[in-house]
C-alpha cells in the first residue's frame, strides 16, 4: 500500500452535510487556477458526530492543501461525498453504520487531489493526469475532473460528481469494472464512464 503524507490539522468545516445548503447540488467552484501539482498534504475535513459504534467501514475526506486556495474546501467537499454515500440510492442505500464519516483512523481515506498528485498516489495506474483511482485504501479523486467534469455529464457536473465518488468508492467495496447492457439503457456506475458510455446514458448511483 502507499505511503500517504500525515495529514495536517482537520478543517474547522464542521460535520459533513451541515451548513452548507444542499451538497448534492455540487456548489463548490474553483476561484483561482486550479493547480497542477501540490505539497502531498492533506487537510482533513472534521466530523463534530462520531460515526456509530459498530460501523463496518469508516472513512475521512480530505482535501490536497493548495487546492483550498482554489475555492475547494474540505468542509464543502466533505459535505457533498457524505450526501452521496449516505444516499438511498448509494452503495448502502442509506443504512447508518455500514459506510460512516470519521476524521481520525479512518478505514477508508477519500483524497481530492491536484493531478499530478493524483498520478503519484495512483501509481503503478497510469491516470496520466485525467483519471482518478482507488488504490489500496485511498479513492484519490481527480481535482480535474471534480471540477471539470466529463463530457458524458456535460453541463450536469453535481451528476458527474456523484458518479465519481460512487465508481471509486464501488472499486473500494470490491466491485470491477461493468459494461454497458445495452444502447439508451442506464449505465452501470461501474462502468468507466468518464472515458465514455458504448451506447448507455449516464447514471451516477448504484441502485435505481
Amino acid at each position: 500500500m502507499l505511503e500517504v503524507p500525515a495529514a495536517t490539522a482537520a478543517a474547522s468545516a464542521g460535520s459533513p452535510g451541515s451548513g452548507v445548503g444542499d451538497p448534492l447540488r455540487g456548489r463548490d467552484r474553483v476561484s483561482a487556477p486550479l493547480p497542477e501539482s501540490g505539497p502531498g498534504t492533506f487537510r482533513v475535513a472534521e466530523v463534530t458526530r462520531p460515526p456509530p459504534a459498530g460501523t463496518r467501514t469508516r472513512y475521512s475526506v480530505e482535501v490536497e492543501d493548495n487546492l483550498e486556495a482554489s475555492g475547494l474546501l474540505a468542509g464543502s467537499v466533505a459535505a457533498e461525498v457524505s450526501a452521496v454515500l449516505s444516499h438511498r440510492r448509494g452503495w448502502v442505500g442509506g443504512q447508518a453504520g455500514l459506510l460512516e464519516p470519521t476524521d481520525t483512523d479512518p478505514d477508508l481515506r477519500i483524497l481530492l487531489a491536484t493531478p499530478a498528485t493524483t498520478d503519484r498516489l495512483c501509481a503503478p495506474l497510469n491516470t496520466r493526469g485525467e483519471l482518478s483511482c482507488r488504490n489500496g485504501q485511498m479513492v484519490v479523486l481527480n481535482a480535474r475532473r471534480w471540477t471539470r467534469g466529463a463530457p458524458a455529464y456535460a453541463g450536469r457536473l453535481p451528476g458527474y460528481r456523484r458518479y465519481l465518488v460512487n465508481h471509486e468508492v464501488g472499486h473500494a467495496l470490491g466491485n470491477g469494472h461493468a459494461t454497458c447492457p445495452g444502447p439508451g439503457r442506464p449505465a452501470p456506475v461501474m462502468l468507466q464512464q468518464t472515458l465514455g458510455l458504448d451506447g448507455c446514458r449516464p447514471n451516477p448511483w448504484p441502485r435505481p
